[in-house]
């Protein structure tokens, strides 16, 4: 086990949580015809508001290192809550999804409502399911799950 548990449980969480929720979204946007760069843009507009969609590469960018950022946030988070309720990392899977399922709707009705995301909060029935799915299993689980390798519990 790694000297330092909260950085292993929050990277390996956070990384892995962010690689899974930025493939998502990039893959369904694909298919709506969606470029990659505007999704990574639209990650950026929560700091630079509309102006990040004529930013080009750059803001793309932006848009990647901010959203595993988030994700880096969210695992620690997690962590940090499982140190002291010790139920959440004896039951990573349910406890994860749970607590993805939360995030999802925390980004969409206070984060986003809150920042300078230019556009309102639109509740697309088949994004809504996928993008809860995805929080729920791609996104918590998996913080839960290196929270709890982090922690060394055993259920």
């Amino acid at each position: 086990m790694p000297r330092n548990r909260a950085a292993y449980a929050i990277l390996w969480g956070g990384l892995i949580a962010g690689a899974i929720d930025i493939t998502y979204a990039l893959g369904f946007s694909a298919a709506r015809g969606v470029p990659p760069t505007r999704i990574l843009q639209s990650v950026a507009s929560g700091l630079l508001g509309g102006a990040s969609y004529q930013g080009g590469t750059a803001t793309a960018v932006l848009g990647f290192v901010l959203h595993f950022v988030l994700m880096l946030i969210i695992a620690a988070i997690f962590y940090f809550a499982s140190t002291r309720l010790r139920f959440l990392v004896r039951h990573p899977v349910g406890w994860g999804a749970l607590y993805g399922f939360l995030v999802y709707w925390v980004m969409n009705l206070v984060v986003l409502p809150l920042s300078a995301f230019p556009s309102e909060v639109k509740f697309v029935p088949i994004v809504v399911i996928t993008s809860l799915i995805v929080h729920a299993f791609g996104i918590g689980v998996p913080i839960a799950i290196a929270s709890r390798k982090a922690q060394s519990v055993v259920s």
